[in-house]
Parts: structure tokens; sequence; C-alpha cells
């Protein structure tokens, strides 16, 4: 496997916040791709965000949903979305979208598209196994916050920005507990897992694509580094 393939998280909420934001998708394509001419090599595994959100609430609306459809419904929007990727890097993809990530590709392709794989697991616990399985110790998680706070901003005006923290005081504020359809900044199983297995997972708002570029170009960047 080629070790130095970086490991992107990019969250539904970049992809669809309400429509498909092309904006945003073009512009992200262009720095992944000047980034490749560079010699990099990337794993995109993309999450449902609004998508799931929107088809399990007509479901629920609807009649009563079990679990397990609801993570399906959530799966196969991180599955169209997947496609989505895939086509518009069409050129430097691998052909086929990687659904399990206990069964990485040796594709010879820039770029690798994955989604969502079964119920009970979310993107977030797919990208670590997909960075155990590519040996790399670094998962770029791209949503639409700056950084991990100690309490939701969104219900709590005094929250407080964290730069730098560790897997054992993170887990202390996401708990333990994965349900579908969860809102955080990574999720509990998953962050259970990074820690066994060393990883470091940064949290950045994607939107701001300097401050990507910030981070590959090795410069100071805006954004939670955890563990």
């Amino acid at each position: 496997m080629n070790k130095k393939r970086y490991i992107i998280s990019l969250g539904g909420s970049l992809i669809v916040p309400d429509e498909v934001d092309i904006k945003f998708l073009r512009g992200f394509r262009s720095l992944i791709e000047t980034q490749i001419k560079r010699g990099r090599k990337f794993i995109l595994i993309t999450g449902g965000g609004r998508t799931s959100r929107r088809y399990s609430e007509a479901a629920k609306a609807l009649g009563e949903l079990n679990p397990d459809d609801l993570d399906w419904l959530g799966i196969h929007s991180t599955r169209l979305n997947g496609h989505l990727m895939r086509t518009i890097f069409r050129k430097v993809a691998y052909s086929r979208i990687i659904t399990n990530p206990n069964q990485p590709e040796s594709a010879k392709e820039a770029v690798i598209i994955a989604a969502g794989y079964r119920p009970g697991w979310s993107t977030d616990y797919d990208a670590v196994l997909l960075a155990r399985g590519y040996k790399s110790q670094t998962v770029l998680n791209l949503s639409n916050v700056d950084y991990v706070y100690d309490k939701n901003p969104k219900t709590h005006p005094g929250a407080k920005s964290i730069k730098n923290i560790s897997w054992h005081d993170f887990r202390k504020i996401v708990g333990n507990k994965w349900d579908p359809g969860l809102n955080l900044p990574f999720d509990p199983v998953a962050s259970r897992l990074a820690e066994k297995q060393k990883l470091r997972v940064i949290v950045m708002n994607g939107r701001k694509l300097q401050n990507l570029k910030n981070f590959f170009a090795g410069k100071k960047f805006k954004g939670t580094v955890i563990g």
C-alpha cells in the first residue's frame, strides 16, 4: 500500500449544505489537483450531511423507523456524495468507490473515493480503518467548524475552542455511544479506535481552502489536533 496517501474525511455539510455547493467543489478540486501535481495522493471519504438528514426526517415523519433503516439511508447518502466526487475527479480517480474499509485497494490512481460501509459504522470509523489499511497516521476531518469546542457552541455561547487535545480528554467531551445522525466533531466509537491506533485527527473548516493549503504547505493552520 502507498503510505503517502492523505486520508480526508469530507463532511456532507461541505458537499451539500443545502444544494450541491458547486463553488466549493470547484475550489476543492483545484486544490487537490495542485497537490497531486506535487506528488501527493489522497483517499476522500464522503459524509452524508443534510442529504442523509432530510431522508431520515422524511422516513420518520411517515412511520416508525428502525435503527438499521436509519443507518442505511445515511450510508446510501454517503455513497451518492461519493459518486459525485468520483465524477468530479474522474480523470485522476480510481474507477470504483471503496465501501468496505477492511479491503483497501492498491490503486495507482492519485485519488481513491470511499463512502459508508454498513449499519453501526460511521464514516469517521471508516476513515480510521482506512488509515490503518493504508498505514497513515493522520486523518483530516473537514467539516463546517473551525475547531473542536469544549461544549456545543450552538447552545453554549461561551464555548471555548480547543487547539490541541488528547484522545482521553476528547472522549470525555463526546462520550462513548454513537447513534445514526449524531452530529459530533468525531464519533465516539471511531475515537476509541483512533486512540488505540495512536492516530492523529485534525478537525478543520473545509470551506476555508487557504487554511487547508497552509496545512499542506507545512504552515500554521487553524484547527484542532486530536491525539
